[in-house]
């Protein structure tokens, strides 16, 4: 707005200038003499150069954010084989997020969070692997969709940022009893022996704190027509592209495989109902309406042995004296004399390893699925016993893993609670985290201008 205010007063200003400066009629005129035509000046042209859609908080959403925004996104459901749902639902789901992000954003902002430059560059390292490709090659492929990769760098950083703000605010308040923790052995006793695994899409309306009876019934007439849509057999990603308010709904509202018992109750409840391709009737929770579609039901035996691994490491830190490529150089040099060399794993390891397992050479003893960080348990499951990974890096620097076995092993009981407690953990950070959002929207000051043409 500031650019078009300049421009139109620009404009003012020259035509002022102008006039000022236009030659006097000439008082040698005679009287009578007809004066020589005026050509009309044309008004200066004002060229809308954006506007405001939205404004949220202290920032504001303009017409070409949410243009890029909506063109990006029919280009990715487009490469889905997704048919594209109306344009002006389309924008309306698109501004709705893009005021949940800045939302996001903008407490983060007030409670201090930020992302270090090497916990982003690792975070893009790890996008680029999960597509198999390098980082360069995976830079060259954005640029190619026209996605700049400062642009996409940018935004990588801030969900960081929200998925941290996440975990302050809804994941670290979350609280699991013990009285829970013992209901939830005692129904996993009581059930057949086998958990049932649900790979499902869903549809979520959102409801705002405190809705009137008229909002409610909007939303439910919302959530039915979703629910009618997807059970006329209508592709479901257009369904939750076109109704969800879910974060997921641009994704398909895919919610991918999840165990019985990482699901909201209200979920459960309707599933036993279903067979794959069915949909449900309409859900409704504390924050709104939900409709979900079975796509896929597997079963797992209940205590089933699970793979255990036994690995040893080599850990370097970066530091003011050593530097990433440093780290990385001495691993990959290190890594060479074991696997081409001969040289003995475990002396390397008490010799350069900055970890405390360097005494015993490394070795980390027997670890379970969830024992150590993302970034290291892939690396380990990559590989056979006797492999050596290739150098790479975790939040604690870079390391060098070798498999030395692998065995099936039951679970000990203080595991099973370990594990039942990060399940009923997960169940209720779903549910929290959806009403927390539907609280933030509700309390940030929202002025929306889409309709202003």
């Amino acid at each position: 707005m500031r650019i078009l205010f300049a421009a139109l007063a620009a404009c003012i200003a020259g035509f002022a200038q102008a006039q000022a400066k236009a030659p006097a009629p000439s008082q040698t005129q005679t009287q009578g003499q007809v004066p020589a035509p005026r050509v009309p000046r044309q008004a200066p042209r004002i060229v809308l150069v954006d506007r405001i859609v939205a404004v949220v908080g202290r920032e504001v959403v303009t017409a070409s954010e949410l243009t890029a925004q909506r063109e990006l996104k029919e280009r990715q459901l487009q490469r889905q084989g997704t048919p594209l749902p109306d344009r002006g639902l389309l924008e309306r789901q698109i501004l709705e997020r893009l005021i949940i992000h800045k939302a996001q954003l903008q407490l983060a902002s007030d409670n201090g969070i930020r992302v270090e430059e090497s916990q982003l560059e690792r975070a893009l390292e790890r996008i680029a692997e999960n597509s198999k490709m390098s980082l360069s090659a995976f830079r060259q492929a954005l640029e190619k969709d026209d996605v700049p990769f400062d642009k996409f760098r940018d935004e990588v950083r801030q969900e960081i940022q929200i998925q941290r703000l996440r975990e302050r605010e809804v994941d670290e308040r979350i609280e699991v009893s013990d009285s829970e923790i013992e209901q939830f052995l005692e129904d996993s006793k009581a059930s057949s022996g086998a958990r049932s695994e649900y790979n499902l899409v869903h549809v979520l309306v959102r409801l705002p704190e405190q809705a009137s009876p008229e909002q409610i019934e909007q939303a439910r007439q919302k959530a039915e027509k979703a629910r009618a849509e997807s059970a006329a057999g209508a592709d479901f990603a257009k369904v939750a592209a076109s109704y969800s308010d879910a974060p997921d709904a641009l994704q398909g509202g895919s919610m991918g495989w999840r165990a019985e018992d990482r699901l909201p109750e209200i979920f459960t409840g309707a599933l036993k109902n279903l067979r794959p391709g069915q949909t449900s009737a309409v859900l409704r929770s504390p924050g709104g309406f939900h409709v979900i579609k079975l796509v896929e039901r597997r079963g797992t035996e209940d205590g089933a042995p699970v793979e255990q691994t036994r690995a040893r490491h080599i850990l370097i830190r970066t530091s003011e004296v050593t530097s990433e490529a440093d780290a990385r150089r001495r691993l990959s040099d290190l890594r060479e004399r074991i696997v081409t060399g001969g040289a003995d794993f475990a002396e390397l390891a008490r010799l350069h390893s900055a970890d405390g397992s360097a005494s015993r050479g490394g070795d980390l003893d027997w670890i379970l699925p969830g024992d150590t960080v993302p970034d290291f348990e892939r690396a380990m499951t990559a590989l056979k016993p006797g492999e050596t990974s290739q150098p790479f890096k975790s939040p604690f620097g870079w390391h060098l893993v070798q498999v030395m076995e692998r065995r099936a092993t039951a679970l000990t009981q203080d595991r099973r609670r370990m594990q039942a407690r990060l399940a009923l953990k997960e169940r209720k950070s779903d549910e929290a985290y959806q009403e927390w959002l539907r609280q933030l929207r509700d309390r940030t000051y929202v002025e929306m201008r889409l309709e202003d043409r």
